[in-house]
């Protein structure tokens, strides 16, 4: 053990540095290549609350699971998982408002086992400035 405790153990961390070591752990995705990812068979996943899906729309054929759900929802072993929760080799993108939940987001379902979750950069609000479809809520 070395002389100074304080250099034993990581101290407190901030969101930026946080969201940092969360998102080099995985490569992120832009709107065109979540579109393409989702034609090829992943699960695009929404995790905006009602009142933004209310406000801004849906994207068509996205899985919506607001974020206080999202674990017990994609757990492939889990006992409330959805229908689309098939396995770990799923590939997910987890997408909110602006892109930065989201990433909080992957982290969590990485620890389950979901090595193919992603995040889409700059989350709805890049997917809907890309013109990608939206629907209403």
């Amino acid at each position: 053990m070395s002389e100074n405790p304080s250099t034993d153990t990581p101290g407190p961390v901030g969101i930026d540095e946080l969201l940092e070591r969360v998102r080099a752990g995985y490569d992120r995705i832009d709107p065109l290549a979540a579109a393409a990812a989702a034609e090829g068979g992943a699960l695009l996943v929404d995790i905006r609350y009602a009142a933004l899906r209310d406000r801004d729309g849906l994207i068509p054929g996205a899985l919506v699971v607001e974020r206080n759900e999202l674990e017990w929802r994609l757990d492939p072993q889990g006992s409330h998982r959805a229908p689309e929760a098939v396995g770990h080799d799923l590939q997910i993108v987890v997408i909110c408002n602006e892109g930065y939940a989201s990433s909080l987001a992957v982290a969590s379902l990485r620890l389950l086992g979901l090595h193919r979750a992603t995040d889409l950069i700059g989350g709805f609000q890049a997917w809907r400035a890309a013109g990608l479809p939206v629907g209403s809520a």
